[in-house]
C-alpha cells in the first residue's frame, strides 16, 4: 500500500498541508535484528516511573520523573538485579506537565556512583523498566546510529557481515531491472533537456528518495560530530575500524567514510558547466510516483526523475563540501580538493540565482522541501566557506549577514533542515578563524545562550525535554537532538558541568524518560520503537522483512496529527502523548538521515564521557 506524504520536517515547514493517505573500538559482528518485545509495544501500559530504559552513567545525572497524583513527597528505591537495595531517598513534587497532562514528581539518584546491570527504581509500589548503570553505555548506540546510515545507502550491497543477514539486500537504483537506475536520470519536463548520474547517497528516510536539503544537514552534523570528536581528543572512537562500513581499513576515519558516500551524491547534483545555471544543485531525485510500500529497493521500478534547482540546495552543497574540504584534507587531499572546488561553484551559482526556491507544491513521488527564505542557508554556507579558506570575501559574507548579530539564529524549536543559520554559529563558535576577537566571543556566547534557554525548557517541564510546550512538531525527536548538541557543544565551549549533564539528559527522553514510557529508539530498551515507517524495513506489513534495526530513531510525537492512522488512532492526545508506533503512521513514526544525524552525534559525544 502506497504511502504519499510530503514530508513537513522542521520549524517552518510544521504545519505544512499533506497531500496522501498513507562505535565500537573493534566492530563485532553484525548485530541481529531486535528482538521482539515481551508484550506488544502498542498494547504495553507505561510504567509510572519512567527511565532511561537503557540507563545511566555512573558519573552523570541519573533523573527518573514518577506520574502520580500525590502532592507530597514519596519515597523512592534504587534495586539492583538481585532486588537489593542500592540507594533511596524521596521525591520532589514537580506539579502538572503541560505538553503531556500528567502529573509528575522527579527522582534524583545522581550520586549513586555504583555500576551493574538490572536496576529497576520503585516508587509507592510501582517499578521502572529495567536499566543498566555502566560506563560503556553508550558505546553501542554509537555504532548503531551510525550504522543506520550504511544501510540506508543506495547504490551499493548491504553486506550481511556489516549489517545482519536479516538486512542483507542487492544494491539499489544502479538500473539493474527493474530498477530505471540512478546512473542516467532525466529531469522533469521542463527543467533539463539531458540526463546526470546521481547514484549513490542515502535513501532519505522511509521512502526512496535523495533530497539535497536533507542530505546537507545529515552529513554535516556527521562530520561535524567528528570535527568535535578531534577537538576533544576523542577521535579514535569513530575512526578507522570502528563502525560496520566495507571502507573499514584504508586508514581513513570511518565515519568520514560514511559521510563521503552521501558528498559524492551531493556534488553529482550539481549542474555541470556549460548548462543553464551550471554550478548550481537539484533540489532531489526519487520516483516519479510514490513508491508502493513496502519496496525494496532493487525491486523499485519507477522511473527516477531529476527536479528543479533550488538556492537552498546549493546553498546546502557549499556549506557540506566546504566543511569536507577542512575536515578531510588530513586523510585525502585530493577529494578535500574536489569538495572546495565545488563548494566555491555552488557559492557562486547561488549568489547569481538568490531567488530559485523550492515550492511546497512540488510533492508528488517525494518530499517537497519547500523554502521560501534562503538567507539563513547563505549564512550556513557563507561561514563554512569562511572557516575553510579564510578568504576576505566569504568573511564580509558572514558579517554582512543579518544571522550574524540576530537573535533568532537559534529558535525555541531549534535548528532543521529550513533553519540551519545556527549551524554557522556553531561553525563560528568553535572551528578556528580569523573573525575580530570580540566577535568571536559574542558569537560563542550565542551558543551558549541557546543552551541556557534549552535547559530553562528543560527545567519547566516533568519529562525534562528541551522543547517548548508547543514544540511537538513532525520529526520532534530529531529537534530534541538538534537541540541536546547546542547544550553539548556549550560544554564544550566552557566546561561547565550543566552542559554536559543537560546534553545526557535530553538522552533519557528519547530512550523513555517521557509520557508514554517509550524509548524512540529501535533495539534500545524494553519498550522500544520496532514499526518505524519504511518502505523495506517493513516487517509489520511483510513478515519476510526485517523490522527497523537498532539505532533507528522515530519521528516521535506531532500533535498536528498528520497521517490517517494518528488520525484515527490518537484523537485528542496531549502533544506528547501523539505517537503511536505503527508502520501507517509517517508523521509520528517515519525514520529520517537529519534525525538519526544528530543521534548519532549526541551518542557519539556521551560515549566519551
Amino acid at each position: 500500500m502506497p504511502a504519499r506524504l510530503p514530508r513537513p520536517r522542521g520549524a517552518r515547514a510544521a504545519a505544512a498541508l499533506l497531500a496522501g493517505a498513507l562505535l565500537l573500538i573493534a566492530a563485532p559482528a553484525a548485530p541481529a535484528a531486535p528482538a521482539a518485545p515481551a508484550t506488544p509495544a502498542a498494547a504495553a501500559a507505561p510504567s509510572a516511573v519512567q527511565v532511561n530504559q537503557l540507563g545511566y552513567l555512573p558519573g552523570g545525572p541519573k533523573r527518573a520523573t514518577v506520574v502520580t497524583a500525590a502532592t507530597t513527597a514519596l519515597p523512592w528505591q534504587l534495586r539492583d538485579a538481585k532486588g537489593t537495595v542500592a540507594a533511596s531517598g524521596t521525591t520532589a513534587v514537580r506539579g502538572a506537565d503541560a505538553a503531556s497532562g500528567d502529573s509528575t514528581h522527579l527522582v534524583d539518584f545522581s550520586s549513586y556512583r555504583g555500576t551493574g546491570n538490572g536496576y529497576t527504581l520503585t516508587v509507592d509500589g510501582l517499578a521502572s523498566h529495567p536499566f543498566d548503570i555502566r560506563a560503556d553505555l553508550y558505546d553501542g548506540l554509537r555504532a548503531d546510529a551510525m550504522s543506520f546510515f550504511y544501510q540506508q545507502r543506495s547504490g551499493i550491497p548491504i553486506e550481511a557481515s556489516l549489517a545482519g543477514a536479516a538486512y542483507a539486500r542487492p544494491a539499489g537504483h544502479l538500473g539493474v531491472a527493474p530498477n530505471k537506475g540512478d546512473t542516467g536520470v532525466p529531469c522533469q519536463a521542463g527543467v533539463c533537456d539531458y540526463a546526470r548520474d546521481v547514484r549513490g547517497g542515502w535513501y532519505d528516510a522511509g521512502d526512496q528518495g535523495k533530497y539535497v536539503v536533507n542530505g546537507g544537514i545529515a552529513v554535516w552534523q556527521t562530520v561535524n560530530s567528528f570535527e568535535r570528536a578531534k577537538r576533544a581528543g576523542h577521535q579514535a572512537a569513530l575512526g578507522d575500524a570502528t563502525l560496520r562500513v566495507p571502507e573499514r581499513g584504508n586508514r581513513v576515519p570511518d565515519v568520514l567514510d560514511e559521510a563521503r558516500w552521501e558528498l559524492e551524491f551531493l556534488m553529482r547534483m550539481q549542474i555541470p558547466e556549460g548548462k543553464p545555471r551550471a554550478g548550481m544543485a537539484f533540489h532531489k531525485i526519487h520516483d516519479a510516483q510514490w513508491t508502493g510500500l513496502p519496496t525494496r529497493p532493487e525491486q523499485d521500478s519507477q522511473p527516477r526523475e531529476l527536479h528543479a534547482p533550488s538556492t537552498a540546495a546549493t546553498l546546502n552543497l557549499a556549506a557540506a563540501t566546504a566543511q569536507c574540504a577542512r575536515v578531510f584534507a588530513a586523510y585525502d587531499k585530493t577529494f578535500a580538493a574536489r569538495c572546495l572546488a565545488s563548494a566555491r561553484r555552488a557559492w557562486t551559482a547561488a549568489k547569481a540565482n538568490p531567488s530559485v526556491l523550492a515550492p511546497d507544491s512540488d510533492g508528488t513521488g517525494g518530499g517537497a522541501y519547500g523554502d521560501a527564505r534562503v538567507d539563513d542557508e547563505f549564512y550556513w554556507a557563507a561561514a563554512e566557506l569562511y572557516a575553510t579558506t579564510g578568504e576576505s570575501a566569504y568573511r564580509d559574507a558572514v558579517t554582512s549577514s543579518p544571522f550574524h548579530t540576530s537573535a533568532d539564529a537559534f529558535t525555541p524549536l531549534g535548528f532543521a533542515w529550513p533553519e540551519t543559520a545556527a549551524l554557522g554559529r556553531i561553525t563560528l563558535a568553535t572551528v578556528p578563524n580569523g573573525l575580530a576577537a570580540d566577535d568571536r566571543a559574542r558569537v560563542r556566547a550565542s551558543v551558549v545562550t541557546a543552551a541556557d534557554g534549552y535547559l530553562a525548557a528543560m527545567a519547566r517541564q516533568g519529562y525534562a525535554v528541551p522543547l517548548p510546550v508547543d514544540g511537538y512538531v513532525w520529526g520532534s525527536n530529531g529537534q530534541v537532538a538538534n537541540n541536546a548538541s547546542v547544550i553539548a557543544v556549550a560544554y564544550e565551549l566552557t566546561g561547565q558541568a550543566r552542559y554536559r549533564d543537560g546534553a545526557l539528559e535530553a538522552l533519557d527522553y528519547l530512550l523513555g524518560r517521557n509520557a508514554l514510557g517509550q524509548s524512540y529508539v529501535s533495539g534500545y530498551g524494553e519498550q522500544a520503537s520496532r514499526n518505524q515507517h519504511h518502505r523495506f524495513w517493513a516487517h509489520q506489513y511483510d513478515a519476510s522483512l526485517p523490522n527497523p534495526p537498532a539505532g533507528s530513531l522515530a519521528g516521535g510525537p506531532d500533535s498536528a496529527l498528520q497521517d490517517p492512522v494518528a488520525q484515527e488512532k490518537l484523537p485528542g492526545c496531549a502533544a506528547a502523548r501523539c505517537y503511536i508506533d505503527d508502520i501507517g503512521s509517517y508523521s509520528t513514526n517515519e525514520v529520517a538521515i537529519n534525525w538519526n544525524a544528530p543521534l548519532a552525534w549526541l551518542a557519539a559525544f556521551a560515549a566519551e564521557h
